[in-house]
């Protein structure tokens, strides 16, 4: 099940995941970076211009409200950004995708592949961004001064629809520390181990490699 990634709860990458601003002092982990557009009842739109009440397209509940918006700045420390911080940039085509963005790296994102249904008998698998990194295409960045994070909270966990196909989960908008203490009963998603997630990457990335132009990931 869901669960809570990053030091505030001591916990290895690949025992939990994130659904929102999982953090420790001066910076956040999950969340989608600014500039960012989502499907909504009017059409793609930049995650930061979103507000409590606006309609969001959801993987498998149609339009949804949003129930709370939360922006906080990526990094706010007073040192340089540390690397553990830095978004995962894809350059376009990488691993099938047909246009280039940014993800943090413990955001946890949607991907539907043959590869997936192939290993687990289901096309959809999640799993947390960082599983990406090293993949052809795939590189760490580090932010800009005044990047910004994003966390779409819905009454009850959903699964978005981002453009160039990628999905991303968002959380319910219950009290995150409650979230995550309580996720055996709140979360209707399950995550792939960080080792799973990491041989989903490698298949997918030579399937990319063999077909190019067969994008992997879900419809935009």
């Amino acid at each position: 099940m869901l669960g809570w990634i990053g030091s505030i709860m001591e916990k290895p990458v690949g025992e939990a995941a994130p659904t929102g601003m999982a953090q420790e002092p001066g910076g956040v982990m999950a969340g989608l970076v600014s500039g960012t557009k989502v499907a909504t009842a009017t059409g793609w739109r930049p995650v930061e211009a979103l507000t409590s009440g606006d309609r969001i397209l959801t993987f498998d509940n149609g339009l949804q409200p949003l129930s709370c918006v939360r922006r906080q700045p990526l990094w706010n420390g007073n040192q340089a950004c540390p690397q553990k911080y830095w978004p995962l940039e894809l350059a376009r085509g990488a691993l099938g995708t047909r246009g280039a963005f940014s993800i943090l790296p413990h955001q946890v994102i949607m991907l539907e592949s043959d590869a997936a249904e192939a290993i687990w008998g289901d096309p959809f698998a999640l799993l947390l961004a960082v599983a990406l990194d090293g993949a052809d295409g795939v590189s760490r960045v580090p932010p800009a001064p005044d990047a910004e994070v994003i966390a779409l909270h819905f009454n009850e966990e959903q699964v978005v629809f981002a453009e160039h196909g990628l999905m991303f989960l968002c959380p319910s908008s219950h009290d995150l520390l409650d979230y995550a203490l309580n996720l055996q009963d709140a979360s209707a998603y399950t995550v792939l181990p960080i080792n799973e997630a990491r041989r989903l990457t490698t298949t997918l990335e030579a399937a990319a490699a063999f077909a190019p132009n067969d994008p992997i990931f879900a419809p935009a």
